[in-house]
């Protein structure tokens, strides 16, 4: 009995030294190397094939320096003001949005997630809200934010985020709706790739609704205040 509770726990340690280790590894070859592909095209994909859908997979990697600077300054505007200032989590965010959501239904639950955050869930994680993949969420946030430099997180964030039905990143979506590439968006085209940002399969930058120009007004404005996202390099 004892020997098998030892053999057990070895086999876990191993488990749990694995883990580390190639997580680790993968943060290291991405903070170089394009994403190939991410859990949610994968499930998306699948979803396509289960409906009986046309496949659709639209990305097209490109590095920040081929990216409109609108689009970087839009979604910081938009997503997490705090970006350049916080160590992949907002506090005051997280707060305003656990107080928001106790006074809400569960089907408007609102979240504080972070650039950061959604990056470490997109490249790393499913979609699906549970604890335990909120637990793995705060694990990959801290292992980017440690070996990442913010620029390389917002590089990674615009090229694999959705933005559409089977669209991926700024190239494909710039592509899609407004017929050009990334590097030259307007401020407003960038606005609006933000405003649809939290549900690009209900909204379309290229179709935009009364609800989403207004998005894109407040996010104009918000980015007017920023000006500009300057950068520490991170060794």
């Amino acid at each position: 009995m004892k020997k098998g509770l030892q053999k057990a726990w070895g086999y876990i340690w191993k488990g749990v030294l694995f883990f580390f280790v190639s997580t680790i590894f993968v943060t290291l070859v991405y903070r170089f190397i394009p994403v190939p592909l991410t859990p949610l095209m994968l499930i998306r994909l699948v979803e396509q094939v289960a409906d009986g859908d046309p496949i659709r997979l639209s990305k097209d990697w490109v590095s920040y320096e081929e990216i409109t600077p609108h689009l970087p300054l839009a979604v910081v505007a938009s997503e997490d003001q705090q970006f350049l200032g916080h160590y992949g989590f907002d506090i005051n965010a997280i707060e305003k949005a656990m107080k928001n959501n106790n006074r809400k239904r569960k089907k408007s639950i609102k979240g504080g997630s972070t650039i950061s955050q959604q990056t470490a869930k997109n490249v790393f994680l499913w979609p699906q809200r549970s604890w335990i993949r909120k637990g793995f969420e705060v694990y990959f946030t801290l292992l980017i934010e440690t070996l990442w430099s913010k620029e390389r997180i917002l590089e990674v964030y615009l090229n694999v985020i959705e933005m559409g039905n089977g669209i991926y990143g700024a190239e494909a979506a710039s592509q899609a709706y407004f017929h050009k590439p990334a590097s030259r968006m307007n401020a407003s085209e960038a606005a609006l790739i933000a405003a649809v940002l939290p549900n690009p399969l209900k909204w379309n930058a290229g179709k935009p609704t009364a609800y989403i120009n207004k998005r894109k007004n407040w996010i104009l404005r918000n980015m007017r205040n920023l000006e500009t996202l300057e950068f520490e390099e991170k060794e």
